[in-house]
């Protein structure tokens, strides 16, 4: 019935327009598919971070914004709509970018079109985010045969930008794959990303998954491991990259960045043309996302018998404070990674992109 492959994180019947993505909340434990058919499913899937990354962000809201399109197309619910699911999830660009290029395509349609012309719209973005991703890994490919010399190669990455953040390849780990796949020895450090562990639950799980030799370490661990010369290289992926290169991505990549410009360690960032927010002109000016306290004070996992549950962490009324997003200086960036090549973090550099963009 669906048209995908074993690696993609959204699939779709292209006859009935249905939905379905893998609920990232239960992974590694349990692979489950759940099928979204409403403003009200896309949005919760989105904002309770069943589906995660700035790319698949993006191209699920695409794909609800059709879905209540098809519901009603008036111009109203149109914005109404938009408005709902912008405000799911404050950082990543990818999501507003997506939903402009969506309510861009239906604008000057008459009703009766739109619904039809908003699904293929979605279907589109996905195809356009797989092909950027395949890009990414190609370039990014490019680097890491330069820094291999025959040698395993050692890379570190932070949080997921796998194909489960975007829709497949992935950002970040697709010059792994192209890597792997080309026969290059290549092993990944993966850090576990507290306080939801996207690292330890979702990129080693689909690490493994393509058979990539992987090992978990602890967050606090990577600056040590960089000290000891086990690192060639940092790759992180981007919620929204500034004009002026600045990164902003999962909280912990600030640390990591740190680590590699004291340890001479290339930190690079992978990301597609759409993460950049061409109107921000800097870091200072990205909104970052406060999550529920409760993930930094409680674990979840499954016990002995395979159960799932939630162990509180901390003492009764103890405080946190959960910020869920951190930002790179440009200067601790080495190079952006993107489907048009690789770029310096810089307003010079991405003011080159821009200009080839135009051409």
């Amino acid at each position: 019935m669906f048209s995908n492959d074993d690696l993609s994180s959204l699939r779709w019947d292209a006859v009935s327009g249905a939905v379905e993505i893998i609920d990232q909340t239960l992974l590694p434990h349990t692979l489950r598919w759940l099928h979204l058919d409403s403003l009200p499913a896309f949005c919760h899937a989105i904002s309770h971070m069943q589906v995660r990354g700035a790319p698949l962000i993006g191209v699920t809201a695409a794909f609800g914004l059709a879905a209540a399109i098809a519901k009603n197309p008036d111009d109203d619910n149109v914005r109404a709509a938009s408005a709902t699911l912008l405000a799911t999830r404050p950082t990543a660009v990818n999501l507003r970018w997506a939903l402009e290029q969506v309510q861009s395509e239906v604008a000057d349609m008459p009703p009766s079109q739109r619904a039809r012309a908003a699904f293929n719209k979605a279907v589109q973005l996905r195809a356009q985010d797989i092909a950027s991703c395949a890009q990414i890994g190609e370039y990014g490919l490019t680097l890491l045969r330069e820094l291999s010399a025959g040698k395993t190669l050692n890379v570190m990455t932070h949080c997921n930008a796998g194909w489960l953040a975007a829709i497949q390849w992935g950002t970040a780990l697709a010059p792994v794959y192209k890597a792997f796949a080309a026969g290059l020895p290549v092993h990944v450090w993966v850090s576990e990303t507290r306080p939801r562990n996207q690292g330890m639950n979702l990129t080693a799980w689909e690490l493994q998954r393509a058979g990539v030799p992987c090992t978990v370490v602890a967050d606090n661990s990577c600056g040590q491991l960089m000290r000891e010369g086990l690192v060639d290289c940092v790759i992180v992926g981007s919620d929204r990259t500034a004009a002026n290169g600045d990164v902003c991505n999962k909280v912990g990549t600030y640390l990591k960045a740190l680590a590699a410009r004291d340890n001479d360690v290339p930190f690079y960032v992978a990301l597609p043309e759409s993460t950049i927010d061409w109107h921000c002109q800097s870091g200072e000016a990205i909104p970052i996302e406060e999550r529920d306290a409760l993930e930094v004070l409680s674990i979840a996992g499954v016990d002995a018998s395979g159960q799932a549950l939630e162990v509180n962490l901390a003492s009764p009324g103890t405080r946190a404070l959960n910020p869920a997003f951190d930002v790179t200086p440009a200067a601790l960036v080495s190079g952006l990674i993107t489907e048009h090549g690789v770029f310096q973090a810089s307003k010079s550099g991405l003011g080159e992109l821009s200009a080839q963009l135009l051409k």
